[in-house]
């Protein structure tokens, strides 16, 4: 409650400054992975960092970034701002001043946030920014009026956004483009859109970043008359009316309608005392109901709303139908517990990857709304994108981003198409789950709990960066929840932890265990799940261990990589996977921590692993397996389940796949 107040107390502070002087708060996001204490070295370093950044901002081009940190200082802070492109140095200048106080009132104590006014952006993290994604935390704001004519103004602004993405990408200065369109609503009315991306990214990053806000524009503000996709690489915006100074170089401008701009700008906060106080009222109770909703996220719903709120989302099955041909098997991709995957393509000539419900899979209603309502609020150039879903008909659809390579199982263990999987995009490939394990589990809003890592739910794009994919069993902890628990176990045999197959407990180090497993599967080229390799009978992690204890870690890898191999790095990787996958779920590293071990070459020195321990389950349990599926009713938050699998611990592996 003291937080609503505080940031009541901000908000009428810019209520009362007048119309030349306001800088409107758009949108924030606090990380809340961890805090910092007050009067700590951390709050030393940030508090220098925003001055700097401040008094930087009259004398940059509108944009900016630095750290205060040490060689190996723990309390490091990065930071950087970014003024829209059109605005002169002394608004760019205001604008970061104050969001450099504001956003330690919207965020306190926080080691990473982002704050969005119309003007500018600042953001600061105890990570530093050339490791981190662009496309995530990814925040939105839109006009709640509803277009009088949607289907115009959505085809126009599709057009028109992909139209200023190339210019302002390959702009070697500030990377911005703008425009205004006239379309025939009511009587004649001007689309106005802006876009624009750090200056320091590539031109194919930017390209990349623009495409996403778009295309998310596109579908979370259907049909509104104005809105915004804010990501800490790039930013776009449409309203209807004139947000931005339009400048007498016009190389930022795509086409003009000059005799259409007339409609003022719309100004927030005008000087009326009594709009100012309703204002207030309305701040009070959306506060007030967010911070209930908030509560009741994480204590009676961890997945979110209904599928109902996620309408702009979703597609209609005749569409789906037309993309894939009628689901023609010349259009099949394969086939997994949810049903059959098909190609097809939208109108547009976008390429879709369309997942079927199939009436005999042990997948239900729930966990398709567990992938909607989870992936949905994704957004990590490591995570498959979801485009929309259809459900009407009797049919079940999920509609994803088409990823050409189709998934890393399909690759990894074919003979001849692992020739393809070099070490080098091996060892990409490790690396890009890992970050996307990471933000799971640190970066997004909640930390998420996958569940069911493994080789066939890695997506591998057309340069071989992986995607995580299938979230039907993905589950949701709240800022202080460490473990769940289920008497219900789902996921499939051999990327399993110990602790979650004979106890049902499940964590972040649950995944992280799969992801060591994941990671021997990848260097030796082995499935995990079958009970021999060659002439040996007890399992991977057995095989792995028992060569890498004798020295002899390089015989068991893929020959397919016999001439592409660092072997130094191909040790460590063995090394860092044994670390996964320990007995002991506290001896396991954090995903950051793998992520940093993975890019550190023998900078970091890592632990000497135990033994792992090897889960094989028992004949009765291997039957039963075959007819599981998820159950939420049997899940608790940090309790232990009250029925345990029947389970033996020994020194083979498990012999099925509980397929999904």
């Amino acid at each position: 409650m003291a937080k609503v107040f505080a940031t009541l107390i901000f908000v009428l502070s810019f209520l009362i400054l007048g119309t030349e002087s306001i800088v409107t708060v758009s949108e924030h996001y606090c990380s809340n992975s961890s805090t910092f204490a007050p009067d700590s070295a951390f709050e030393t370093s940030l508090d220098l960092l925003l001055r700097s950044l401040s008094s930087r901002a009259n004398s940059s081009d509108g944009f900016f970034d630095t750290s205060q940190e040490k060689p190996g200082d723990a309390n490091a802070v990065h930071g950087g701002f970014l003024c829209r492109g059109d605005v002169p140095k002394d608004v760019c200048m205001e604008c970061v001043t104050n969001a450099g106080v504001s956003i330690r009132k919207i965020c306190p104590m926080v080691r990473a946030s982002i704050l969005w006014f119309d003007e500018c952006m600042l953001q600061y993290s105890d990570r530093n920014f050339s490791l981190a994604v662009d496309t995530a935390p990814l925040l939105g704001g839109y006009n709640p009026e509803h277009a009088k004519e949607p289907a115009e103004l959505m085809k126009l602004l599709n057009s028109t956004m992909n139209q200023l993405i190339n210019p302002a990408a390959e702009r070697p200065d500030k990377k911005y483009a703008y425009s205004e369109v006239s379309f025939s609503e009511s009587r004649g009315t001007t689309l106005y859109t802006f876009v624009q991306c750090r200056p320091d990214i590539s031109v194919a990053r930017c390209e990349d970043c623009l495409r996403n806000a778009t295309l998310n524009l596109l579908t979370i503000e259907k049909g509104k008359i104005g809105g915004r996709i804010l990501l800490p690489s790039c930013f776009v915006r449409f309203e209807i009316y004139l947000f931005y100074e339009k400048a007498s170089n016009t190389s930022n401008f795509l086409k003009v309608d000059k005799k259409r701009h007339s409609r003022s700008r719309l100004v927030v906060g005008i000087a009326s005392a009594t709009s100012a106080v309703v204002l207030l009222c309305v701040v009070i109770c959306f506060m007030l109901k967010r911070e209930r909703n908030k509560r009741n996220s994480v204590e009676e719903d961890p997945i979110g709303s209904e599928l109902s709120e996620l309408h702009s989302l979703q597609f209609d099955v005749c569409a789906i139908e037309a993309a894939t041909a009628s689901f023609s098997n010349h259009n099949k991709l394969g086939e997994g517990g949810f049903g059959p995957v098909y190609m097809g393509t939208l109108p547009c000539g976008r390429k879709i990857a369309a997942k079927r419900l199939s009436q005999s899979s042990k997948q239900g209603v729930q966990e398709f709304k567990n992938e909607v309502e989870l992936v949905a609020k994704l957004q990590h150039r490591n995570l498959v994108r979801l485009l929309g879903f259809a459900m009407e008909r009797e049919e079940t659809i999920l509609v994803y981003e088409y990823v050409r390579n189709g998934s890393l199982d399909q690759l990894l263990f074919d003979p001849q198409r692992s020739m393809q999987l070099d070490w080098a995009a091996r060892h990409k490939i490790m690396v890009g789950v890992a970050r996307g394990l990471v933000y799971l589990h640190e970066d997004s809003r909640l930390r998420i709990i996958h569940r069911d890592l493994k080789a066939s739910n890695i997506l591998l794009d057309d340069d071989l960066n992986p995607k995580i994919s299938d979230f039907g069993m993905a589950r949701i902890f709240g800022a202080e929840q460490t473990q769940g628990s289920t008497n219900r176990i789902v996921g499939t045999y051999g990327y399993m932890s110990p602790e979650y197959a004979m106890h049902g407990q499940f964590s972040v180090k649950s995944d992280v265990y799969s992801f060591g497993v994941l990671m021997l599967e990848i260097i030796t080229g082995q499935k995990s799940q079958y009970s021999y390799i060659a002439d040996h009978d007890a399992g991977l992690l057995n095989y792995v261990w028992e060569h890498w204890r004798i020295g002899a870690s390089l015989e068991i890898v893929d020959p397919a990589l016999s001439e592409s191999i660092s072997a130094n790095e191909v040790i460590r990787c063995i090394h860092i996977g044994l670390i996964c996958v320990q007995n002991d779920k506290e001896a396991r590293p954090a995903m950051d921590a793998v992520v940093l071990m993975l890019g550190s070459a023998d900078s970091v020195s890592l632990p000497v692993p135990e033994q792992p321990t090897f889960v094989i389950p028992s004949v009765k349990h291997k039957q039963q397996s075959q007819d599981q599926k998820s159950d939420r009713s049997g899940e608790k938050l940090n309790s232990s389940s009250k029925t345990t699998p029947q389970y033996s611990v020994g020194s083979g592996c498990l012999t099925d796949v509980a397929h999904r």
